[in-house]
């Protein structure tokens, strides 16, 4: 399944010529694409709003700009992310800044969302997918003449204060070009719907800015890009920490060159990000003396290649080869006064890396008018170590003393939850065991290498006038994070600040974790009209086996009825059906033009092992929309139906959800191509619901907690120029 963003809700764009207008690629495979992604009608604050529409994708809401993909229920580290052909990975032991926070939506010119059946040629080392976000190309100016054009935007959020703005100005010849870029976003805690009251932790502040050098010489395309983004504080109701500062710097570098042969895209790429995790005021706040100060340091550096040649009229080879570095270190700074977190830094993670190298062969085939195929095999190679690890050394100091310290935990003063007594563990035990787990991570042999097979075979077919069938076959492998290879806490306090579920529980690693190998069969039937224009619609069933499927076991039992885990291979199954449809209702100069839309989802995982669901599955969920265009007037009403979550991971305590319904309504007006104003009403009806895929609430009361709730009624303003 293949989905692209269209660009809906955007002022249109110069008409002067773009880099991707200068590398065809010679005699495309026609593909199935579902119906396209829209953008959200008002501005959103997280880029992954963007694949909303797509059928099968979900995510798990975790801080405002920081959501983790899902498709057909394979999440996060399973779904390859592309920024940029960069494919970064979250430098967070709770994932705090995913691949699509680093990127605002205001930049992303073009987006793809592909479920299960992944070409090779998009990446390997994933099991659920892939989605790639790319920054808009540079633009040139026609022979002989100067462009400047640039756009801007700001728009207003009524729950949670929110607010935002963006912009860019491009400078350019027919050679040369320049452009900047910069946006920001912030709100306060949102306020969940009926009387669900304010949601802690759930406010942001976060700044991005790049700057675009292109140059254009014939056939022959360059781009360099640098940027910085800034996030001075991002909440997470579903962790015990926030992020308390996040700078990532990177340098991007593109080059698109045509020849007789055929067409080259080479890229290369170095990012580094500086990550800090501690409590903001609504966890109690942190001082020198007080909280719980984390910090990470990662850097990712690679390059990519593909050559694209065509053989013959109707046939086309992709070779490609790709490599890319991550290092990070993940250490906890001491904490002054503390007698437990201190007098040494806690190293969760000690120099570790990850390295990818891949390679990669598609063919691609138009048989006949009516019949297509797509064939590829992939081959990656990963590659992981790290060094010794120490834990906090006043935890051992205090066991020796025979110090019990049951009582609240000294320097973590105000986190909810967080105290010795919840945790269940005392100094002596967690000294003890944390020494324990330390000493024995360090003699083990840590260096593990991974080699990787992955094939695609994919069978096009179009039946008539009316009806297109794609089906096929893959095999997908993805190796452990860093986390679930290299985490080797034991202790309660420590355990569960690995924890990128938000379900309140603490993680320990595996070093014998293997691969797992993903088997996915789909298929999927395109109905629509003989014009392609006035309706269509789209079913698509699936089913995946994941041998070594990575999962997790009980090791212990925590207080407020959360548990010790650890990651383990198991065998595990997931199936469902993916649908979406449209129709043109009326077309006119009296009325406009009127659109209904649907979509339906429906997905189901099981561990064969432990016999219990797989963790954060989007129970069966579908919407119904209704477009209005009428001259520059547009409107939206929208129905969002989901239904309540029974099948849940008993392993993890996966809290069950009750189903819901919201009700959006939106309007706009553009004036001619330079002024735009979008009005929506998100959750009219102040719907209370809690979130399938948010996981635990755990700075709030219960043992356990209850589920994060999703935010209510909000008014949203969006306006936009361009020039």
């Amino acid at each position: 399944m293949l989905a692209q963003t269209s660009p809906q809700n955007t002022l249109p764009t110069s008409t002067s010529d773009a880099v991707a207008s200068a590398t065809p690629i010679p005699h495309p495979v026609e593909q199935i694409s579902v119906i396209g992604t829209r953008r959200p009608f008002t501005q959103a604050a997280d880029t992954a709003a963007l694949f909303r529409d797509v059928p099968g994708f979900s995510s798990y809401k975790t801080g405002g700009i920081a959501s983790l993909p899902v498709l057909n229920g394979m999440a996060d580290d399973r779904v390859a992310t592309f920024v940029d052909g960069m494919p970064l990975m979250a430098d967070c032991p709770n994932h705090m800044n995913p691949a699509l926070s680093q990127i605002s939506l205001d930049e992303v010119a073009h987006s793809v969302a592909i479920a299960g059946i992944t070409p090779v040629s998009l990446g390997g080392d994933s099991t659920g997918g892939t989605i790639s976000v790319e920054r808009k190309d540079p633009q040139f100016a026609k022979e002989g003449k100067v462009l400047i054009t640039g756009d801007g935007r700001e728009d207003w959020r009524s729950n949670g204060g929110g607010s935002g703005a963006g912009g860019s100005l491009t400078i350019a010849n027919d050679m040369l070009s320049l452009r900047y870029s910069g946006s920001y976003t912030h709100a306060s805690d949102y306020t969940a719907g009926g009387r669900g009251g304010r949601v802690l932790s759930s406010n942001y502040l976060s700044f991005n800015h790049d700057v675009t050098a292109g140059l254009k010489l014939k056939n022959h395309l360059f781009s360099l890009t640098f940027g910085q983004q800034n996030t001075p504080y991002e909440g997470f109701p579903n962790q015990y920490m926030d992020e308390t500062n996040n700078r990532s710097t990177f340098v991007n570098g593109k080059y698109l060159g045509t020849f007789n042969w055929g067409t080259l895209e080479a890229r290369g790429y170095w990012q580094h990000v500086t990550h800090a995790m501690n409590m903001l005021a609504d966890k109690g706040g942190h001082s020198a003396t007080t909280g719980m100060p984390m910090n990470s340091d990662g850097r990712t550096a690679g390059y990519s290649l593909v050559a694209t040649l065509p053989l013959g009229r109707s046939h086309q080879l992709k070779l490609g080869s790709a490599f890319s570095h991550d290092g990070l270190n993940d250490w906890w700074p001491p904490l002054e006064g503390s007698m437990m977190m201190g007098p040494e830094a806690f190293h969760s993670l000690n120099h570790a890396h990850r390295d990818h190298l891949g390679h990669f062969i598609q063919w691609d085939a138009q048989w006949s008018p009516r019949w297509s195929s797509e064939l590829g095999m992939r081959s990656d190679v990963i590659m992981m170590n790290t060094g010794t690890v120490s834990p906090y050394q006043g935890l051992s100091s205090m066991s020796d003393m025979g110090m019990n310290m049951g009582g609240s935990m000294m320097g973590m003063g105000g986190m909810a939850g967080m105290d010795m007594s919840n945790m269940g563990m005392s100094g002596m035990s967690m000294g003890s065991t944390n020494q324990e787990a330390a000493r024995a991570f360090n003699k083990a042999r840590r260096g593990r290498t991974d080699d990787n097979f992955d094939v695609t075979a994919l069978l096009r077919y179009k039946a008539n006038a009316y009806l297109n069938i794609e089906g096929g076959y893959a095999r997908k492998t993805r190796s452990p994070n860093l986390y679930e290879r290299y985490g080797w806490s034991r202790e309660s306090m420590t355990a569960r600040m690995i924890n990128w579920f938000g379900d309140g529980n603490g993680y320990v690693g595996n070093l014998n974790l293997k691969p797992e190998v993903a088997n996915t069969a789909s298929v999927t039937f395109r109905l629509h009209d003989a014009a392609d224009h006035q309706w269509e619609a789209m079913v698509q069933p699936f089913y995946t086996y994941t041998h070594n499927y990575i999962n997790v076991v009980r090791i212990g039992a925590l207080s407020r009825g959360f548990n010790l885990l650890q990651f383990e291979n198991h065998n595990a199954q997931s199936y469902g059906i993916n649908a979406s449809g449209r129709a043109t209702l009326w077309d006119g100069d009296k009325w406009g033009t009127g659109e209904i839309s649907t979509q339906l989802n429906w997905v189901k995982g099981q561990d064969f092992k432990t016999h219990s669901g797989l963790y954060q599955q989007m129970p069966l969920n579908g919407s119904i929309r209704l477009h209005e265009h009428f001259g520059p007037w547009h409107g939206m009403a929208e129905i969002v139906l989901v239904k309540a979550k029974h099948t849940v991971d008993w392993v993890r305590n996966e809290p069950r959800t009750p189903g819901y319904a919201l009700l959006n309504l939106g309007a706009g007006y553009h004036w001619s191509k330079y002024l735009q104003l979008d009005v929506s009403l998100d959750n009219l009806l102040n719907q209370r619901y809690a979130l399938p895929l948010g996981g635990r609430a755990v700075s709030t009361a219960g043992s356990p907690p209850g589920p994060v709730l999703g935010m209510g009624r909000s008014v949203n303003l969006t306006l936009r120029e361009h020039f």
